[in-house]
C-alpha cells in the first residue's frame, strides 16, 4: 500500500509541525490544517486515512469538526483522534459520543500517540472499513450502503472500473500502480463533489474496481465526466516513449508481449428507475453487467 495519510487539525504552530515532522520520518503523508473549516475543506479534497483533531480550534471548534465529518456519507468512516488540553470526564464522554475513535490529552506521550494512530488505521483496514490505498470506504462500508438504498427510491449506482490496470501494473510495478489508485480516488471525489450531491457515497471495491452512489439526475453526467477526464490526465501516468507511440508493451501469461491501450474507465449504471432489484447482490450483478456492456462499447469504438 501506499504511505497512510494523516490530516493534523491544531492551531498551535509549534505543535502542528513537530507532528507534521515526527509522523512524515514514518512514512505517513501528513497534511496540517490550522482551523475546522480548513479541515473540512481539506478533508473533501483528499480522504485522509486518520484525522488528528484539536478540540480548540480559532473558528469552529473540534466537536463540529467531527460533527460535520460523521453526518457526512463522504467522511463518516474516518478515524479521528482528539487532541486536547481537555481532561474533564465530560469532555472525553461528548467527543466519543460524536463519534470519535480514541482521545489524548496534552501533554502527551509522542510514542502513545503513534501507537494510537497505528491502531486506529489498522483496526479500520481489519474491519474492511476503508481501502488501505485509496483511504475510500470499503467492503463492509459498501455493503451497509447497499443495504441503505435498496429500501429507497431516488438513486443511481455507478460500477466503475479501471480497464489495462493490470497490464499497467505489469510493466510499471506496483508503487505506479498504487499512484495510479489514488489518482482515480482523488478524481472521482472531484467530479462528484463538482456534478452530484453531499450525500453521494463512494467506495472502494477493491483493486480497480470503484463504486458510486448518487441521484438519477447526476449520474448520466458523472459518468461522462469521469471517463473524459480519466482519459485525458491518466497519461500523464506513462513515460514519454510510451505517450508517443500510444501503448504499451505488456508481457503475456504464455512468454512474449503484446501491445495493450492506456487504460480507460468503463462505467456501468443502475437505478430502481430502469431495473427492479429483489437483493443487493442483484444490484452489484446488474452493476457489473452494465459495466461489461460499456467496456465492450468502448473497445469496440
Amino acid at each position: 500500500m501506499g504511505n497512510a495519510r494523516l490530516l493534523v487539525v491544531e492551531d498551535d504552530v509549534d505543535i502542528a509541525n513537530m507532528l507534521k515532522i515526527y509522523f512524515t520520518s514514518l512514512q505517513y503523508d501528513v497534511d496540517v490544517a490550522n482551523r475546522g473549516r480548513d479541515a473540512l475543506d481539506k478533508t473533501k479534497q483528499v480522504l485522509p486515512h486518520l484525522i488528528v483533531l484539536d478540540i480548540m480550534l480559532p473558528d469552529i471548534d473540534g466537536y463540529e469538526v467531527c460533527r460535520n465529518l460523521r453526518t457526512s456519507t463522504r467522511t463518516s468512516h474516518i478515524p479521528v483522534i482528539f487532541l486536547t488540553q481537555k481532561d474533564e470526564r465530560s469532555d472525553k464522554l461528548q467527543g466519543l459520543e460524536l463519534g470519535a475513535d480514541d482521545y489524548i490529552t496534552k501533554p502527551f506521550d509522542i510514542e502513545e500517540l503513534k501507537l494510537r494512530v497505528q491502531g486506529a488505521i489498522r483496526r479500520s483496514e481489519r474491519e474492511s472499513l476503508t481501502d488501505p490505498r485509496s483511504g475510500l470506504p470499503a467492503g463492509r462500508l459498501i455493503e451497509e450502503q447497499l443495504r441503505r438504498i435498496i429500501r429507497e427510491k431516488d438513486w443511481a449506482l455507478l460500477d466503475v472500473r479501471v480497464n489495462n490496470f493490470e497490464a499497467f501494473k505489469d510493466v510499471y510495478g506496483f508503487v505506479a500502480g498504487d499512484d495510479v489508485v489514488r489518482f482515480a480516488a482523488m478524481m472521482i471525489g472531484e467530479v462528484v463533489d463538482e456534478l452530484g450531491t453531499t450525500s453521494d457515497f463512494i467506495g472502494h471495491a477493491g483493486g480497480d474496481n470503484f463504486i458510486i452512489i448518487t441521484t438519477n439526475e447526476a449520474a448520466p453526467n458523472i459518468r461522462t465526466r469521469l471517463k473524459d477526464r480519466f482519459a485525458s490526465e491518466v497519461q500523464s501516468h506513462y513515460n514519454f516513449i510510451d505517450r508517443q507511440q500510444g501503448f504499451i508493451q505488456a508481457p503475456k501469461a504464455e512468454g512474449g508481449v503484446e501491445k495493450v491501450g492506456f487504460m480507460y474507465l468503463s462505467a456501468g449504471l443502475v437505478s430502481p428507475s430502469l431495473q427492479s432489484f429483489a437483493d443487493i447482490r442483484e444490484i452489484t450483478e446488474l452493476a457489473a453487467e452494465a459495466r461489461r456492456q460499456d467496456t465492450a462499447a468502448t473497445s469496440a469504438a
